[in-house]
């Protein structure tokens, strides 16, 4: 394993860079600025919103690219590099059934922010970990202001359970992922992370075998085939660990620091 040509790294953001309190290490700032000295691209990519990626990583929202919503939304120093929304018919469709799935919770993923109906304080509190900006609205499918990245549903008994099942025979026309446990996102058959990286690594002229990637969960799958180097979390899923061609620690012991460390010890022997 030939760490020393790494100009790409992108992480997942929840299960494998924050902790299981959902925070960033302070060794990981450390590292980030020994990746920077050494020109090496940073990408967070997650499901989460774009505004609550950069409030995660706030130190350093100016140096690294985001890649938001699964993928559908990638942005560097708040310019945007690619999107791919649902368009409006689309949405509406996906609304109306979407609605009428027991025990679903909707939440309409906006560019400028996101919308739900008022499912109580229990459920917007929650919401607050992963959205910086939401509004609270009447009906859905009345907003028609903004453009759509995605449409995420939360079920609090399990996505994989009691939303997928009913929401599968969309996956010829859609992207259908069970995103985290109590998650599921529909989006542009396009929206996932290795259709981002692979649009950055086009853009940047950087190869698989330059690029390094880390994650947990089913949403992670696709990014970990556009590298070379992919590393599963110790804690990630049975699919995920099957898909990566390494496995690191958890991220409760920091295992993308751990091989942040190796990558920085390798590019730092090369230029001695």
């Amino acid at each position: 394993m030939d760490l020393s040509q790494i100009k790409l790294i992108a992480t997942d953001m929840d299960g494998t860079l924050l902790n299981s309190k959902g925070e960033v290490s302070r060794h990981f700032y450390q590292l980030f600025d020994s990746l920077k000295q050494l020109g090496i691209t940073f990408v967070a990519a997650s499901g989460r919103q774009y505004y609550s990626i950069i409030h995660k990583l706030s130190p350093i929202k100016d140096d690294i690219i985001v890649v938001a919503e699964n993928g559908a939304l990638t942005v560097q120093r708040e310019e945007e590099l690619q999107s791919t929304p649902i368009d409006q018919d689309t949405y509406l469709e996906l609304l109306d059934i979407t609605k009428k799935l027991p025990g679903s919770q909707v939440i309409l993923c906006g560019r400028k922010k996101g919308y739900i109906e008022d499912y109580g304080d229990e459920f917007t509190s929650m919401l607050q970990e992963y959205y910086g900006k939401y509004e609270i609205v009447e009906d859905l499918a009345t907003i028609t202001d903004d453009e759509f990245l995605k449409i995420a549903i939360c079920h609090q008994e399990g996505a994989e359970a009691h939303l997928y099942p009913a929401l599968k025979h969309l996956e010829d026309r859609l992207k259908v992922k069970v995103s985290g446990d109590i998650w599921l996102d529909l989006s542009h058959p396009l929206a996932h992370k290795g259709h981002a990286i692979e649009q950055l690594q086009k853009k940047l002229n950087i190869l698989p075998e330059e690029t390094l990637v880390f994650g947990d969960y089913n949403n992670d799958l696709e990014m970990l085939k556009s590298a070379q180097y992919s590393f599963a979390m110790k804690n990630a899923l049975p699919s995920v660990k099957s898909t990566a061609k390494y496995m690191t620690k958890s991220n409760d012991e920091q295992g993308v620091e751990y091989i942040l460390e190796k990558v920085i010890e390798a590019k730092q022997k090369v230029l001695l």
